[in-house]
């Protein structure tokens, strides 16, 4: 009994992960497209891309896609640390505060490291709104997943022992 607990934890850890990659190249492609109609002053590969590669294309279409790519790889390990500490809580909230979490480690914390975009003062509060709002649906979609599919794979094991 012990080992089908582990292979379900295993399954759920891996559509985690598949979950934590999808959402980062889903919710950072949408960033891009509100970065293009000026919703944010700068768009993901600003942070991602521009301060680590000093070269032309960085800043074109091909950094962007390099930027949503490094978005699901991180994304993943996003989704790995609410799968240990938030999975079995299921609510929209811890999602939505995972998600100002992620926007204050990110805006208020690696932001300044990055010399090339403007400190936290200095950003508009169209920027501000759209990206808290931004990675509160990421940390939703992530969140909500990840708890949805561990207690669905829960009851689905309790069912097929009782069988």
């Amino acid at each position: 009994m012990n080992s089908q607990n582990n292979e379900t934890a295993l399954s759920v850890c891996k559509r985690s992960i598949l979950t934590g990659f999808i959402g980062g190249i889903l919710w950072t492609m949408i960033g891009t497209v509100l970065a293009y109609f000026k919703f944010m002053q700068f768009a993901p590969r600003a942070i991602l891309v521009n301060p680590w590669l000093k070269t032309g294309w960085a800043s074109r279409w091909q950094g962007g896609l390099l930027a949503i790519f490094l978005a699901g790889i991180l994304s993943i390990f996003v989704a790995l640390v609410y799968f240990v500490l938030f999975r079995k809580l299921s609510s929209m909230w811890i999602g939505t505060i995972y998600g100002l979490l992620i926007w204050a480690v990110v805006f208020i914390i690696a932001l300044p490291v990055i010399r090339s975009l403007p400190h936290f003062g200095a950003l508009t509060k169209e920027t501000l709104v759209t990206s808290a709002c931004l990675y509160i649906l990421f940390g939703v979609f992530v969140g909500f997943s990840i708890s949805y599919d561990y207690e669905d794979t829960v009851t689905n094991s309790r069912t097929s022992r009782r069988m």
